[in-house]
């Protein structure tokens, strides 16, 4: 059982929930780092009281525990997931930029270090609890379920004039407003494809996404005998963000149970690529390694900000990310 964390990030939603289930489970918080709103760091550091509280991440790690929670949003917490890992200590991974940026060179000092890298995205988590039971077992593939966002089935004419408040909106899932964004362009989920293959081994054509619009199926996993083994739960992060803080053990969870029986059928669709192309550009990146998905990731970035300040339209996030792309 881990008893001491490092939240790195800890001002955000992932971080704010991490230091949630720290509470719920008497989890000592050695240390936390994060950016903008500097005054909840300085109440986070008065109610949970750790050795370090700082903004700079690396700060942070100069901390001993037993676990490091990377909740840093972009590129930003790329750093920090090659302290950790360089380390040998374990990861709970929540930056999916790290690999999607990095993911060879990460997972190459990982297999060096032996660190562990546990994902806290619940797709990811919900994958890597599908393997527990593998013992070796060939993988046929992974089906990586996502929401489809605020706004699956318009076409992309539809999503032209939608406000930032309007994409903002998730139907299931309490998230950031750069993850959110990047859901409702469903970019999070190529970047999710793209995670999913560095930490698992596998090309992208063993990779199905499909929209799960209830959430409750976080991901499942297809074997060469064609059994399919799925993960299923309410959509609340504090599931895999505790699963990640306490693997391979199990505990008693804050979030509410789930009841079938209440959410009725579950459906599943084939992602439309041409209403939300942002899918499309993040397998064309596959093709150019760690750089071109990188260049993608970074110019997500630059176009979600601008999009959140008002700068450009919804459309104009794909129009951004491709027009830099295309220079690669």
């Amino acid at each position: 059982m881990t008893k001491s964390v490092i939240v790195l990030g800890s001002t955000g939603s992932i971080g704010t929930q991490t230091l949630e289930v720290c509470a719920a489970l008497g989890i000592r918080v050695a240390a936390i780092s994060g950016y903008r709103n500097t005054k909840l760091l300085s109440e986070q550091a008065a109610r949970f009281s750790p050795e370090i509280a700082t903004t700079e991440p690396l700060e942070a790690l100069k901390c001993d525990a037993d676990v490091v929670v990377n909740a840093i949003v972009g590129r930003a917490g790329l750093a920090a997931t090659l302290e950790t890992v360089g380390r040998g200590q374990r990861l709970a991974l929540a930056n999916k930029e790290s690999l999607v940026c990095a993911g060879e060179r990460v997972m190459a000092l990982a297999r060096d270090t032996g660190a562990e890298i546990i994902p806290v995205d619940s797709e990811h988590s919900a994958i890597f609890q599908c393997l527990r039971g593998a013992d070796g077992n060939r993988v046929k593939r992974i089906i990586l379920t996502a929401s489809g966002g605020p706004f699956f089935g318009r076409t992309r004419g539809e999503m032209r004039g939608v406000t930032v408040a309007e994409a903002l909106a998730h139907p299931n899932w309490r998230m950031g407003a750069k993850v959110t964004v990047d859901s409702a362009t469903m970019m999070n989920k190529g970047l999710e494809m793209i995670e999913a293959m560095r930490l698992f081994g596998l090309p992208p054509e063993r990779i199905r996404i499909l929209v799960h619009r209830q959430s409750v199926v976080h991901s499942a996993v297809e074997f060469e005998d064609g059994a399919v083994i799925a993960q299923l739960g309410t959509p609340d992060m504090r599931l895999p963000i505790q699963y990640a803080l306490t693997y391979p053990e199990r505990r008693e969870s804050p979030a509410a149970a789930l009841e079938l029986a209440e959410i009725g059928s579950l459906t599943f669709e084939e992602p439309d690529f041409e209403a939300f192309p942002c899918l499309r550009l993040a397998y064309e990146a596959v093709a150019g390694g760690d750089a071109a998905c990188g260049a993608l990731c970074d110019a997500n970035e630059r176009a979600v900000a601008r999009f959140l300040a008002g700068e450009i339209g919804f459309d104009g996030i794909y129009e951004s990310v491709s027009a830099e792309l295309e220079k690669i």
